[in-house]
């Protein structure tokens, strides 16, 4: 048996391909996410294709609970060697019907879920001094986005997280490995009418992704050309960004301008 992966959001979209693809890479896979039917589909796919696969369902926001999924795959799979943090949810939020209880649901998918992933399997890396932690995180973390205000924060969260846990943990034998991707085409970007530059498939991230876990990289944004141009807007003064950006927000949502 290879190494052991654990990948939370693996019944769909980046994480399912994702398991495909270690698995193509000699990993066995631990899958987690809530929805048991859709798990065993992909765990069956993956054994189809020649690949060990076993499940746990589990809601990342349930501290406890995901700490005893992890602990039932490694029972099963031996130690989780790659965490891959990747479950996580898209909310908009607008001035006009602002709900602090959305912002606090994405904040606990997205970024608490991924420190009790962290907490349940850094102990056994520590002890064994080796292991890779791996947050899939967004370059819409990289500036404030109209709109997307949760779903920015709380990946810039991850990566700011992620870039402590690295400085941290690398002399000790652990790799901390930050993906910032693009626009994925999953189901969470299913209905967005804004423009979505460089889209790409899950199963293409799903490869660069593995490249980046085997090349154990610190940070990751792909692909180069949204690098390119997260490098670019970081760069313009405020004054300009809010110009640009405010562009993006719905006509019917901008309400009264006050200059």
């Amino acid at each position: 048996m290879g190494y052991h992966a654990i990948i939370t959001g693996a019944s769909a979209g980046i994480g399912a391909a994702l398991a495909h693809e270690l698995s193509r890479h000699g990993y066995s896979v631990g899958l987690i996410a809530r929805r048991a039917d859709k798990l065993d589909e992909v765990a069956a796919s993956v054994r189809a294709s020649g690949g060990q696969a076993a499940v746990a369902t589990a809601d990342v926001t349930d501290r406890e609970g995901l700490a005893a999924a992890i602990a039932s795959l490694e029972a099963e799979q031996g130690p989780c060697e790659v965490l891959v943090c990747n479950a996580g949810v898209i909310g908009l939020q607008y001035a006009d019907t602002f709900n602090a209880e959305d912002v606090v649901h994405i904040m606990n998918v997205n970024f608490n879920g991924c420190v009790y992933g962290v907490e349940a399997v850094l102990p056994g890396m520590l002890a064994r001094g080796r292991g890779q932690l791996v947050a899939i995180s967004s370059v819409a973390g990289m500036r404030g986005l109209p709109t997307w205000s949760a779903y920015s924060a709380s990946k810039s969260a991850v990566s700011t997280f992620w870039e402590s846990l690295r400085v941290e943990l690398k002399p000790r034998g652990i790799q901390c490995t930050t993906v910032q991707p693009g626009f994925i085409d999953t189901d969470l970007v299913k209905g967005n009418k804004n423009p979505m530059p460089f889209l790409l498939s899950p199963e293409e991230l799903s490869r660069r992704v593995a490249g980046a876990i085997q090349r154990r990289d610190g940070e990751f944004t792909v692909p180069w050309q949204m690098e390119g141009l997260m490098w670019l807007t970081r760069r313009l003064p405020n004054w300009l960004y809010d110009r640009v950006m405010y562009s993006n927000v719905p006509k019917s949502r901008r309400g009264p301008r006050k200059e």
